[in-house]
């Protein structure tokens, strides 16, 4: 079962490209700082904007980077079921250990059209799916009980809670026992939702300080609380500052000052504000991270 803390990793570009060198040095520190998966083409990784073969190559590289050190989780999800499966079936092929399937986004389906998208991907699949609800950006909200029926198809195993809300969470685990791993998509929410069975986080702040998210996971799951409590404090406001604006700005800002990244987003994202940049890179100095 999926567990742990696992990174959403950024895809770094440089002059418009993708920026193969500086993506496998940012897939190195990853493991080196003891991060326990790592997930290529999610939202983090600016999926919209990668056309279907950078996709691809993009989920090869890191495949081919990590060599099974860490399992490897390749988002393969879209608003169309069939370029869904597409995506899926070239992750199962290219070896990834489990695809990450966005709901829908822009179409706007009914729980049953939900249930029947994620259905139909699963039965032409061997891959294991772990399933990503973010309402907030897709303007869909997979319900607790419709991810209960999925959790009854024997290749959905896990469920990314990007809701930031605890209570549907913990409704969720009541609801699946422990047929699915949930894992919190909202790094506010993971020490809490770890605090009610939840196995981990799809994260976006461990870019940044993967040892610590790491270390927060190793130490609830060693059953020491207090650390990880620590932990989730000292990463609090750093977790904020990746979301002073559209989520992968703060972040691929975050890596720039960092010197690892240029910090290149795509259109129709664009760089930060001088203000948020100013206020991003205070958080960094007195984390530590920067002078």
């Amino acid at each position: 079962m999926l567990k742990g803390a696992i990174t959403a990793i950024i895809t770094p570009f440089k002059n418009g490209q993708l920026d193969e060198e500086a993506y496998r040095a940012l897939i190195e520190r990853q493991i080196t700082e003891g991060i326990h998966g790592i997930v290529p083409c999610g939202t983090t990784g600016e999926s919209p904007t990668l056309s279907h073969g950078e996709h691809k190559r993009v989920v090869e590289i890191c495949l081919d980077q990590v060599k099974k050190r860490v399992p490897v989780i390749a988002g393969a999800g879209s608003n169309s079921t069939a370029e869904s499966l597409e995506l899926t079936q070239h992750a199962e092929a290219a070896g990834a250990d489990y695809a990450l399937m966005i709901t829908p986004y822009y179409n706007k389906p009914t729980q049953e059209g939900l249930y029947q998208h994620y259905k139909t991907v699963a039965g032409a699949t061997k891959i294991p799916i772990v399933v990503y609800n973010v309402p907030g950006r897709t303007s869909v909200n997979l319900l607790p009980e419709t991810m209960a029926r999925l959790a009854q198809i024997p290749n959905i195993v896990g469920l990314k809670d990007a809701t930031g809300d605890l209570k549907q969470g913990a409704k969720t685990l009541e609801l699946c026992g422990d047929k699915i791993a949930v894992l919190s998509g909202d790094d506010f929410t993971t020490f809490p939702l770890l605090c009610v069975g939840g196995m981990g986080a799809i994260s976006v702040v461990s870019n940044v300080v993967p040892a610590d998210m790491a270390g927060m996971c190793n130490a609830f799951f060693k059953g020491d609380l207090e650390g990880a409590k620590i932990l989730h404090y000292k990463m609090w406001p750093l977790t904020e500052a990746m979301f002073y604006e559209t989520n992968p700005v703060p972040v691929k800002t975050a890596m720039k000052m960092l010197g690892m990244t240029t910090g290149e987003v795509r259109q129709p994202l664009c760089p930060m504000s001088e203000a948020n940049d100013n206020k991003l890179r205070t958080v960094m100095q007195k984390y530590g991270l920067i002078k």
